[in-house]
């Protein structure tokens, strides 16, 4: 005999979901860690990607270019000799912060909790 489906008694969420929109910001590889690594101030690219071991020159510039876009930072070039270019966080950017650090803060968590339930060799 099939098991009835039951009704889902949640409420729809608008037709713009607000998790779906801020995900969209902060979903994707290294965003967060770029938002996390501006919080303290404007840095130059070669700065975020050394902070971000790992990002190749190429993603990187594609994740700023996408949250300049969105509107989470700002790019200002300076009239340096050699040029050089900083990002900032925007008001939005700002915003995210929060949110970054408890995603931080649980990863923490997680991850002390994996490593209390690891049997000892």
């Amino acid at each position: 005999m099939p098991v009835p489906m039951r009704k889902n008694r949640v409420v729809p969420p608008p037709a713009e979901c607000p998790l779906t929109a801020c995900m969209r910001v902060i979903g994707g590889a290294w965003k967060p860690h770029i938002i996390w690594y501006l919080r303290d101030g404007p840095r130059r690219f070669g700065e975020l990607r050394r902070d971000a071991s790992g990002i190749s020159a190429k993603v990187l510039s594609a994740r700023l270019v996408e949250l300049e876009a969105m509107g989470v930072i700002t790019r200002r070039a300076k009239r340096t000799s050699p040029p050089t270019v900083e990002y900032a966080l925007t008001e939005v950017g700002r915003e995210l912060q929060p949110l970054i650090a408890a995603i931080v803060d649980v990863g923490h968590r997680l991850k002390l909790r994996s490593e209390k339930a690891r049997p000892l060799r």
